[in-house]
């Protein structure tokens, strides 16, 4: 009995160790395609990458207290379609508006409230600015509509 005791107790502590071990995401997130990739180079790296490849930047400047910039990033970001097209079509950037390079960049772009989306063209020019939560449908509307644009 005392054996069949400490058995069916490993069976119940590995049940739950193996519940609690990092794995896939709950969302049902199977690999990191599918999620938006962030280039973390500096920015005049970022700018000269933009113009070599052709390509629009999709600057995400958000900060580490906020709450709709931690919903897009949970929820938006990491959206099949969202990131599978914004991987595509953009040089994709997020920076913290209070630290390091995102602090010029706010300033830059006169950031006023967080999230703001900033999509600049490859020649470094400004296309598009928009700020606040949206949902992957119209994410990815957007990011349509501006890279149909150039």
């Amino acid at each position: 009995m005392k054996t069949i005791t400490i058995i069916a107790a490993a069976i119940i502590m590995f049940a739950i160790v193996a519940a609690q071990s990092p794995g896939k995401e709950s969302s049902g997130e199977t690999t990191n395609a599918t999620k938006i990739e962030f280039n973390s180079a500096s920015w005049d790296e970022i700018l000269a990458l933009a113009k070599k490849e052709n390509k629009s930047i999709f600057l995400d400047v958000s900060t580490s207290w906020c709450g709709y910039c931690k919903r897009m990033k949970a929820n938006v970001f990491t959206d099949t379609e969202v990131a599978e097209y914004y991987n595509s079509a953009f040089i994709n950037v997020s920076v913290d508006a209070e630290q390091g390079e995102g602090l010029e960049l706010a300033k830059k772009y006169g950031v006023r409230g967080y999230p703001t989306f900033v999509f600049i063209n490859a020649d470094g020019s400004l296309s598009k600015q928009i700020s606040g939560y949206k949902r992957a449908e119209k994410f990815l509307a957007l990011g349509k509509s501006i890279s149909n644009n150039e």
